[in-house]
């Protein structure tokens, strides 16, 4: 297992300039993370400071409170395919779900599933804002549309991700619909419980910190994953 491609590096903050995202481009670069996850403003800065690398481009769409209607949302994933994302994590409609308008909601992220053409689609479902009935609904939803990925948290909720909302998606998904933890992961403790209780994607801003916590005593450069020892704390041993 090697941690590191578990890892959306991210930075989604209102204030974050073209010098944070640099960073983050370069940190993903150097750690050789799975992908950037920016907001759209980025995607295009951000896929020119990549193009060289084999990491991807992750942006949001309807983010962070999914009220946006189906139109924007879709003209969203649209441009930011255009403008170069790899992935789409997208924001659901938590009203509709709440008003068990289910129609909607599914029809929603079929529409936004097409529109960007065979590209990565992660569905955000907040789970901080759901009880455990809405979350096993939406696992339903998203193994019904094919998506990719369902997504925990946008990390603006009052909170990230828990481990028995994993926990209980893992327990009710199809095989093939993958699992994005995501908000208040930080460490790398927090990173391997997410990942033995299912999520195979991580969403963290704190990935750097979490490949430097390698002990494994060798002489290697475990922040930059070049170590190549069976042991090492950086391939999630």
């Amino acid at each position: 297992m090697e941690i590191n491609k578990y890892i959306d590096h991210t930075n989604l903050k209102a204030f974050a300039t073209h010098e944070d995202i640099k960073k983050l481009c370069e940190e993903a670069k150097n750690n050789h993370f799975e992908t950037v996850c920016v907001n759209p403003y980025y995607v295009s800065y951000a896929k020119e400071e990549l193009k060289d690398s084999n990491v991807n481009v992750c942006t949001v769409i309807g983010f962070p409170l999914g009220q946006n209607i189906t139109a924007v949302k879709e003209y969203e994933a649209i441009t930011a395919i255009e403008d170069g994302a790899d992935e789409i994590d997208m924001v659901i409609n938590i009203a509709a779900l709440k008003d068990k308008d289910y129609d909607y909601v599914k029809q929603e992220i079929e529409d936004i599933r097409d529109a960007i053409d065979g590209h990565t689609l992660k569905v955000i479902i907040e789970t901080c804002y759901l009880t455990k009935e809405e979350i096993i609904k939406m696992t339903e939803i998203c193994n019904d549309t094919f998506v990719n990925f369902i997504k925990t948290s946008t990390g603006f909720g009052t909170k990230g991700a828990q481990l028995e909302d994993v926990e209980l998606i893992n327990e009710h998904k199809s095989e093939v619909l993958e699992i994005k933890a995501s908000g208040g992961i930080k460490t790398e403790e927090d990173a391997l419980k997410f990942i033995n209780a299912g999520a195979t994607r991580l969403g963290t801003s704190s990935g750097v910190e979490i490949m430097k916590n390698c002990n494994c005593e060798h002489d290697c450069d475990c922040h930059e994953h070049k170590c190549e020892h069976d042991n090492c704390k950086c391939k999630g041993e």
